[in-house]
Formats: structure tokens, sequence, C-alpha cells
């Protein structure tokens, strides 16, 4: 027996060095294949040879292969000629080579440079593949339609699929105004169902993040025995999020989202006065407790998305409300999935990105943007944060305040600063739209709230690098803003250094709820206030200022921070620190919130919105709300 054990006990020693080696090996392996697809060179592998295309990825003497993530994407690139319209649209990409190299406080970075990777090669085939088809031709024309995005989605009529998991794909996600229909009665022993609003997968990972989890649970719950709706998000790397329940067992907590509250009053209560539809009726005269769904009865439940959150109606009857969350932006949306005790009858989306069909813009020459030459003189460039699905609001700012006298004399110029999506139509869409307008800048990164800071220094250096701009403005494709008045504001500040105009913020905290959008640990600013900063909608810098944090983002002296308007004040406050002389300027006719008349700039405008108050300026020459 003892001699069996140490002959054992040997074994089993022997095994668990191979196991250590084997380890050991394995890890090594993983961090040169990390090493290979994202070491960091610090040569510009971007520029452009003369024929327009791009070099061969450089190889180093010792044989093994080092490539920067500027070398990967130019590995992407080398196969392809550009033309001239291309190569404008990638004018600021070539200049970012040294993102991942600034990357370590951003959650999400090297998520997103892979991601692009996957898009930007099979857009790329996509390119290729199209050279090839002669859109002169009726059935390859109709075919290249059928790829487009499309407005809305129909599925009636889909009883046979109850007990199954329904699937609605979305093809190129959602955004602010898009909504979800789902007709159904549900049913079953407990009438739990559950509707999910999916992302794309990440590379490698075998489930995709769940942006929003709406669960309806007629039965109760190991919380209530009541009927509850329950609402939560999903991801690989941090699991379920908190719930937020409906009706909450703390009715103290009861947030507003989009100017609605998570959990409508209502729900849950025991009322007479409470409005009762035919299928939610007192019965035999007693006193029932009001909830939307009912087991038998058919609802018509629609999910619509909000500037800050989805908000949930059920027979036109405002219900919930349930704020976007961390990394989980609408623009995601890849898939609608919904299974349980519910007979479906009928699905719609609507509300849905669209690009415009080219061949029926009457004013095309007048909307495309005329190319700039390198180092142009400008008094002011714009660079506009827009997102890959967005087509809608660019056309509307093309409309609209891009054909102020400014802009189209050349004295201003304005760009939109867009990351690649995950959805390959998305990218073919906004491939086309960059060709055609010449006002689009892609992003070497897929777009994630958290990288909307690399969008900042990408605007940087368009005004100082592509361009020589003596004012660089930011401002968002929701925004409408008066160009002729930024341009007088500016010249009568009579500042050329060290400024920073916009509306300031002196005394922001950051806020420290792990599920915000806007959240920051403590690690990440551990201050209780933040240095003065203008707020996101539209703040303009001087050159200098957009110079220095081009220089300090090559060398890697720039501080990532996630939240790009407060990171440009902690990128001024430290330039105070180093000896700059800042001069700060509040424009209070800034509107964060929407529109008030006389505004330089209004936040939260809607396509529509833009088009009308563009108009308003044209017929009375007054900035009034629409």
């Amino acid at each position: 027996m003892v001699k069996w054990s140490s002959g054992g006990g040997v074994i089993l020693t022997l095994l668990v060095i191979l196991i250590l080696r084997y380890g050991l090996l394995n890890n090594s392996l993983m961090q040169r294949s990390l090493q290979y697809s994202f070491s960091y060179n610090s040569s510009d592998p971007l520029n452009w040879n003369d024929d327009g295309n791009l070099p061969e990825p450089q190889f180093h003497g010792n044989g093994s292969q080092v490539i920067s993530v500027g070398s990967f994407f130019s590995g992407l690139f080398r196969f392809r000629n550009f033309t001239k319209e291309e190569i404008h649209s990638l004018q600021t990409w070539r200049r970012l080579n040294h993102l991942l190299s600034n990357s370590q406080e951003l959650p999400q970075a090297l998520e997103s440079i892979k991601e692009a990777q996957f898009a930007l090669g099979n857009l790329l085939g996509s390119i290729e593949q199209e050279k090839k088809l002669d859109l002169s031709n009726e059935t390859a024309y109709r075919e290249a339609k059928v790829k487009q995005c499309p407005y809305s989605i129909k599925r009636m009529n889909i009883s046979e699929l109850n007990g199954a998991v329904f699937r609605l794909k979305i093809p190129c996600g959602m955004i602010q105004g898009s909504s979800l229909t789902v007709i159904g009665t549900p049913g079953g022993l407990l009438g739990e169902f559950q509707i999910d609003m999916m992302a794309a997968a990440l590379p490698a990972e075998p489930e995709p993040p769940i942006i929003l989890h709406y669960n309806v649970r007629l039965s109760g719950d190991k919380v209530t025995e009541d009927p509850v709706i329950v609402q939560n998000t999903w991801t690989l790397s941090n699991d379920w999020g908190e719930e937020e329940r409906c009706p909450s067992p703390d009715p103290e907590i009861n947030e507003n989202v989009d100017e609605r509250k998570q959990c409508s009053e209502m729900v849950g209560k025991y009322d007479k006065q409470v409005f009762y539809s035919k299928n939610h009726s007192m019965e035999n005269g007693a006193i029932r407790q009001y909830f939307p769904f009912k087991q038998g009865y058919l609802a018509i439940a629609t999910l619509r998305l909000g500037l800050e959150g989805i908000q949930m109606t059920v027979d036109g009857k405002h219900i919930t409300s349930f704020a976007y969350r961390e990394n989980l932006e609408q623009w995601l949306v890849s898939e609608v999935r919904i299974s349980g005790d519910i007979k479906l009858i009928s699905v719609l989306s609507s509300g849905l990105p669209t690009s415009e069909d080219l061949n029926h813009i009457v004013d095309l020459e007048k909307l495309r943007s005329a190319p700039l030459p390198l180092h142009k003189s400008l008094d002011l460039f714009i660079g506009v944060f827009s997102t890959a699905n967005n087509f809608k609001r660019r056309m509307a700012v093309r409309r609209t305040w891009l054909q102020y006298e400014a802009v189209q004399s050349r004295t201003a110029a304005v760009r939109f600063f867009v990351g690649l999506h995950k959805n390959q139509i998305v990218n073919e869409e906004l491939w086309k739209e960059a060709r055609t307008y010449g006002d689009v800048q892609l992003m070497p990164f897929v777009d994630y709230y958290n990288m909307i800071t690399w969008k900042t220094i990408a605007i940087c250096i368009y005004g100082t690098k592509v361009v020589s701009a003596k004012y660089i403005m930011k401002t968002d494709d929701d925004s409408f803003v008066r160009v002729d008045e930024v341009l007088n504001s500016l010249q009568n500040s009579n500042v050329t250094r060290g400024l920073l105009y916009g509306l300031i913020n002196t005394h922001a905290q950051p806020h420290r709820d792990p599920y915000s959008k806007w959240f920051i640990s403590p690690m990440e600013w551990s201050d209780d206030t933040y240095p003065p900063w203008a707020h996101g909608p539209g703040y303009v810098v001087s050159h200098d200022i957009a110079k220095t944090i081009y220089r300090k983002h090559k060398k890697g002296h720039l501080r990532m921070f996630k939240l790009e308007d407060v990171a440009m004040g902690i990128w001024i406050s430290d330039m105070k620190k180093e000896g700059m002389v800042v001069k700060y300027i509040n424009e209070l006719r800034i509107y964060t919130q929407g529109c008030q008349p006389g505004y330089v700039v209004a936040h939260y405008q809607s396509p529509r919105n833009m088009l009308c108050l563009w108009q308003r300026l044209q017929e009375t020459k007054r900035p009034t709300c629409c």
C-alpha cells in the first residue's frame, strides 16, 4: 500500500510538471500571438505612396513580424487602388496608428480595434465584389437594393413558432426613434415570457451581449408573489447586471428616463380610480391590482428607443423605462429574441436606419463637400460625432447648417467622424456615403461610447494637420450649429491662443453609479470634481490647444478618459499646469437639453427639427425654435 502510494506520487508529480509546462508553453504562444497582432510600432505605416496605394508591412531583421495596429490595417488596404474620394475619407485614419499605445485607460479599446479588423476585411471584400457588379443591369440593381438597410421589418401570422425562440434579425441596428411592437397573448402555466434585444456576438465569445432583457413574470418570483416586470442586461465579462423591477420593492427609487418614470406608478396599485381597459377590469366588484399583461388576454407591447433609454408601452400606456447601460448602445442591436409563455401573432420593428437612394437625390451636387487642399487655412473646422447607421441625421445636417455661406465658401469646413459598425451592410452604406459626399472621416475602430475620446483626438488632428484652422469645434450629429454666430463670437472674443469656448461646467462631479452610461470609478478619476470643461454638444478650442493634444497623443503623454468633453477639460488643465495661459469663455446660448430662442447651438434635434430650424432661419432671419 505504501509502495503504491509512493509510485502514485511520482506519477502525479510528473503529470503536474507536464501540465505546468504545457500551460507555460500555451501562455508563451498566446503572448506571441498577441504580439503578432497588436505589438506597437512607432513608425507611420499608413502614409500613401504617390500612386495612392499603401505600403507593404515591414519585416524586422530577426525574421519575426511585429505589426502595429496601423500596419495591420495597411495589410488590409494594400490590395486596393484608392480613388481620390476614398483617400479623402481616410485622411485622419492614417494618423491614428498610435491609438493602441494610448488605450490602457479606455474600456473595450482592444476589442473595438479587433472588431474593426474583421469589419474592414469584410467591407473591402465586398467593395472588390461590387466592382464586378454592373449596376446598369436591372437585376443587379435590384440585388444591390435588397442589401440596403430596411426602414421596417414585419413578421405577421407567426403563431406556428409558439413554443420556440422567435428570432427577428435587425440588419442595421437601431437608432433613436426605432421601435419594436410585439402583439401576442400571454399564456402557459406560469405566464412568463422574455423579450431580449441582442448585440452581435464578440469574436470568440459564445453568447452575444443582451442590451435589454425584458422579463414578464405573471406568477411572481422569489422576491414577490405578485406579477412583476424585470429588466436587466447581460454580458460575458460582467454577467447579469442589477435588476430593475416594476413595481419596485422600494417605491422611492423611481427615476426618470427620457422624462418617463422607470416604473409607471399605476403598475401594481390597488386603486378604483386607476383606468382599466376591458381586458383588465375589476372582477365581481373587487378591487384588483393593475398589471399591463394578463394570461389569456391579447396585449400590444411597444419598445421604443429614446435618447437616454428604452420605453415600454402596453396598449398605449407607458409602463417602464430602462436607461442604456455602459457599452450597450442601441446602434449595436442585431437581433430580437422572444421566448416563453406567449402566443405570438405579429412582430414589427420600424423607424430603423436607412440611407438615401442616391438615384433619387435631385440636389446631390449641392450637398457634396468640395475636397480641401492639404494644410488649407480655415477660420473654423467643425468635427461632428456620428455613428455609422445615423444616415438620416447626417443628411439633415447636410441640408441645413452645412449650407451656411461660411461653409460653402470654405472659410469653415465640416466633417463627420464615424467609426465602423459590426454589420457589413451598414459599413457598405457608409462607404458609399463617404465616397459620394466627401465629408466623412472613417475611424479605425468600432463605435462604442467609451471610444469617443479617440474621435476628439481625430478632430484635433484634422484641424491642425490635414487643414490648418484657427479654431477647432466639436459637435454632435443631433446638434444644430449656427456657424455664422459661432464665427462672430470667436472673432469678437479676440482670443486666438489657449481658448476653450462653450458652455463651461466648473463644479461637475463624477458619476459613481456602476450602471450609468457616464460611470467613472475612483480608479479612473479619484477627485470629487473635474477641472473646468465644456459640454460636448458644442465647444471650440484654439489651434494651439488642438496641436498640443496631437503632439502629446503621438508621444503617449495624453491621458485617456472615456468622457470626451471632460477629457478635453482635463487636458487643458494639464496644459495650464505646464505654463499655458488659458482663457475660458462661457457661452450660455449653447443649449445642451434642447432648443431655446436665440440659441447658438441647439442639442437633441431630430432630422425633422433640423429642417424646421433651418427653414425658420431662412424665413425670419431669427433663431427661433420648432
